[in-house]
């Protein structure tokens, strides 16, 4: 896979709640953005690759939901984490 353990790792550690906390939704937020930055930069380049489109589509709506969860849970937590991310919204 393109992300290597070290980079997880860091995205993990700067965003989780602990070091460990590879479950927290800001973790995972931060995760998921950083892979559909990925993609999008691929979509780029590549603009007739449909299975990375819909890989990308489906990405977007995981982090929906997961930031949707997270604004009904603790809305704090929500928007330290849109602004950390630069996320639109």
């Amino acid at each position: 896979m393109y992300i290597s353990k070290e980079v997880k790792e860091t995205i993990f550690k700067k965003h989780g709640k602990s070091e460990n906390d590879t479950g927290s939704a800001e973790g995972q937020i931060a995760l998921f953005t950083h892979r559909i930055e990925h993609l999008s930069n691929h979509l780029k380049s590549n603009r007739k690759d449909f299975n990375t489109e819909r890989s990308l589509v489906r990405l977007v709506g995981k982090r929906r939901s997961l930031l949707d969860y997270l604004k009904a849970k603790d809305i704090t937590r929500y928007r330290s984490i849109v602004k950390e991310l630069g996320l639109r919204k």
